[in-house]
């Protein structure tokens, strides 16, 4: 059973170091590899830290 889409941004979290990223200046994008959606916060984004996605491995900063 899928989660409603409220519940998916009430728990959006950052897939570089795991902070809640709901209501933060945050980026969401869709992985280029798989279409997965991944949020990183307004630090990690600036400081170019890496990602990998949850689903298929990619990798990026």
């Amino acid at each position: 059973m899928s989660q409603s889409e409220s519940e998916q941004r009430s728990e959006r979290r950052c897939v570089s170091c795991g902070i809640n990223v709901a209501g933060t200046a945050a980026a969401t994008f869709k992985c280029p590899d798989c279409g997965t959606q991944i949020s990183r916060c307004a630090t990690c984004r600036k400081q170019s830290n890496l990602f990998e996605c949850p689903d298929c491995g990619f990798r990026g900063p």
